[in-house]
């Protein structure tokens, strides 16, 4: 019986924007691809014992991520994330990741650290591709063929977040017929608020406190940056002077701007920070101050650490939601009908 080769992903960072990719890509190779389990106190325990002090959070938890794969696996899958569009980079720790892990431990197995540099996407993607294939001695053919595989798979599932899909419903629901899937209708909702950050930051329901679940439960309407369409956030990369020079601080920058302009969809603004982030604190600064100069648009920032706890974020959310409640209901204005459209 064949001994199938096991390749680990962590479940954290670009995880939640490129791993539907990189597991149908990797499968078709021919290895069975394991995932580390869902963020929990161990795991980002084991992070903080693992990496430097002033590391973010989402480093330190990515860290823990790679402790709880190691001995499961063969391989690690942690590509040198450089560029996804030719025009801005991943934070510097993004492109060292590999190296910070390497030395971190001297008993990890192999890693898979081909460089991602995206220029035009499909093309640039199949040359990456192309290498990891490579490596694992893989046809000409059956690359080709997985990069095909995996291009539909990651274009379904970032429509699916577009509709309004948090991405562990997305995954779900991938194999499944699109005539098939019952989309988020808008319902009647208290209020909507715009959720802007980075994914491994507002989608990790351990290191951010539930915020989008507890939101959901009570009775909130929720737009995050994938809720909005490509050629708007295009549109918003215009709007400013000048952009960031890191992907995802570019694409919630844009995103809240977008529903900035467009207030009259939005009750307030929730970004959500880690403390120790460099570009969070820039980018932080320039939305508060957009959202006050937009009509004293409501705007909150809730600031995760290894510290965090869900009862303190459950608290302020609560604290934001009531008020923004009150404001409305003070004017005489209608309660929001439900999540606006891109």
């Amino acid at each position: 019986m064949k001994i199938m080769v096991k390749i680990g992903i962590p479940r954290t960072l670009a995880y939640y924007t490129f791993y539907p990719l990189w597991k149908t890509f990797l499968e078709e190779l021919g290895l069975e691809v394991v995932l580390s389990p869902p963020t929990n106190k161990k795991i980002l325990d084991l992070g903080v014992q693992e990496t430097v002090n002033d590391a973010c959070v989402p480093i330190k938890l990515y860290h823990g991520h790679v402790m709880a794969l190691k001995n499961k696996v063969d391989f690690l899958f942690i590509p040198r994330l450089v560029s996804a569009d030719g025009k801005s980079t991943f934070c510097p720790k993004f492109l060292g990741l590999p190296d910070m892990v390497k030395f971190s431990r001297e008993d990890l197995p192999p890693i898979i650290n081909t460089t991602f540099r995206v220029r035009r996407f499909r093309a640039s993607l199949f040359g990456f591709l192309y290498k990891i294939g490579t490596k694992f001695s893989a046809k000409k053919t059956t690359i080709i063929r997985g990069y095909l595989k995996a291009g539909q798979i990651h274009k379904k599932y970032h429509y699916l977040l577009s509709k309004g899909f948090f991405p562990s419903e997305a995954l779900e629901k991938l194999h499944t017929p699109l005539k098939d899937i019952e989309f988020p209708r808008p319902g009647k909702e208290k209020i909507t608020l715009a959720v802007v950050g980075y994914p491994y930051s507002i989608f990790d329901p351990y290191i951010s406190g539930n915020l989008l679940q507890n939101l959901r439960k009570i009775g909130i309407g929720i737009i995050t940056p994938e809720n909005i369409a490509n050629n708007s956030l295009r549109k918003m990369s215009r709007r400013l002077p000048q952009n960031f020079f890191w992907y995802y601080s570019n694409r919630a920058a844009w995103s809240a701007l977008h529903l900035i302009e467009k207030a009259k969809n939005i009750d307030g603004i929730i970004h959500v920070t880690a403390f120790g982030c460099g570009p969070d604190a820039m980018l932080n600064k320039l939305l508060e101050l957009e959202a006050k100069n937009h009509n004293q648009l409501p705007f909150l920032t809730v600031s995760i650490d290894e510290h965090s706890g869900e009862a303190g974020i459950l608290t302020r959310l609560e604290a934001f939601v009531d008020m923004l409640i009150h404001k409305k209901e003070t004017k005489g204005e209608k309660l929001s009908e439900g999540i606006p459209g891109n």
